[in-house]
C-alpha cells in the first residue's frame, strides 16, 4: 500500500496504540478518542491497548481490532507510550506505510515528541496538516541455519548480537558486501540505524546518527581488541556475522523480540525495503529534542 503525505493532510480515521500493561494512560487515552471524535474522525484502538486498559475506563463506543486492521484502514496511528511502545507499532505497522505520532508516556522519549500535558492541544495541528513528516530507515535480518532461513525479523532501532546469559566472550566472523572484515571476540555486536544511534548503541559508545542520514553503524560490545572500533557503513552494505564460537548465543531485535542462535549460524542485515514516517509538531528540531534529552549544556543547580 502506497501512501502520499497529502493523504494524511485530513485524516479520517486514526488509531490509538498505548503502552503495554499500563494503566497510567487509560485516562489520557480516553480523552483523546473523545476529542478525535468529536472532531469527526473514525478511531480504531488497538486490540491489546484495549483489552489491558478497557478495565479502567469504557472504551465500547469505538471500534478495536489489530494491527492488520490498523494497517488496512487507519490514516495513521497514534502510539500513547515510551520509545518502546513506539518500536514495536513501528516494526507491526511499516509494511502497511502507517505514520506515526507519539506521545511520551515514558521516560526520555526520543520518538514520541508531544509531552501528556500537550497531547489535546497538539491535536488541532495534527488533524489541520502542520505536523512534519519524517522518513526512518528499517533494517531487515534473517537468520541462516545450515544454508536455510529459520528466523527473519524487522528493526527500527537496532540488532544486538550477545554472548547470552553465560559470562564467556562469543567469537564471530563479519563480512560486508561478502569481504571478510575482522573476526571479533567479545560480547557482542550492535547493528545500528541512525534512529537507534541514541539508544543502546550510544551507551555502548557508538556515535550519534542524525535520522536524515543513511549508514549503519557497527559498534562492538565489549572486544578483546582494543582496536576493534565503531564504525559506518553505507545503507545499501550487506552486512552478515558468522558465529564461530559461543556457549548461549543469541540476536535481540530492537530489544524486544529475541531469537536463539547456535553455532555456525549466520546473521545477514540489510536496509528493509519498508520504511516507517514519523510525524512531528510544528517547531521540532532534532537537536533541540538532543539537547532536552541528553541535558547537553545544562546549566549547573543554583546558578
Amino acid at each position: 500500500m502506497n501512501r502520499s503525505f497529502a493523504s494524511w493532510k485530513a485524516p479520517r480515521t486514526i488509531a490509538l496504540v498505548g503502552k503495554y500493561r499500563s494503566v497510567e494512560i487509560a485516562e489520557s487515552l480516553r480523552r483523546l478518542a473523545e476529542y478525535l471524535h468529536e472532531r469527526g474522525v473514525s478511531v480504531f484502538i488497538e486490540r491489546t491497548t484495549s483489552e489491558q486498559i478497557g478495565r479502567q475506563v469504557d472504551l465500547s463506543r469505538w471500534v478495536t481490532c489489530g494491527f492488520n486492521d490498523i494497517g488496512a484502514h487507519a490514516d495513521l496511528a497514534i502510539v500513547l507510550g515510551g520509545d518502546g511502545t513506539m518500536l514495536n507499532a513501528a516494526r507491526r505497522l511499516a509494511r502497511y506505510c502507517v505514520p506515526l505520532v507519539g506521545v511520551n508516556q515514558g521516560r526520555l522519549g526520543f520518538m514520541t515528541d508531544i509531552a501528556r500535558e500537550d497531547l489535546l492541544s497538539c491535536m488541532d495541528d495534527l488533524l489541520d496538516g502542520r505536523f512534519q513528516p519524517e522518513n526512518r530507515m528499517l533494517l531487515a535480518a534473517e537468520v541462516v541455519r545450515d544454508g536455510r532461513e529459520v528466523a527473519s525479523n524487522m528493526a527500527l532501532n537496532d540488532v544486538v548480537l550477545d554472548k547470552g546469559a553465560i559470562g564467556r566472550m562469543i567469537e564471530f566472523e563479519l563480512f560486508i558486501d561478502g569481504e571478510f572484515i575482522y573476526n571479533l571476540r567479545g560480547d557482542g555486536l550492535i547493528v545500528s540505524t541512525p534512529t537507534g544511534s541514541t539508544a543502546y548503541s550510544l551507551s555502548a559508545g557508538g556515535p550519534i546518527l542524525h535520522p536524515t542520514l543513511t549508514g549503519i553503524a557497527l559498534v562492538p560490545l565489549y572486544p578483546h581488541a582494543l582496536t576493534n572500533r565503531p564504525v559506518i557503513v553505507n545503507d545499501q552494505a550487506d552486512i552478515e556475522f558468522r558465529i564461530t564460537h559461543a556457549d548461549d548465543p543469541r540476536v535481540h531485535f530492537d530489544g524486544q523480540v529475541t531469537l536463539d542462535l547456535e553455532r555456525g549460524d549466520s546473521v545477514r542485515l540489510r536496509r528493509s525495503e519498508h520504511t516507517i514516517c514519523f510525524l512531528h509538531p510544528p517547531g521540532y528540531r532534532y537537536f533541540a529534542m538532543l539537547r532536552q534529552k541528553l541535558h547537553w549544556s545544562e546549566r549547573p543547580k543554583g546558578q
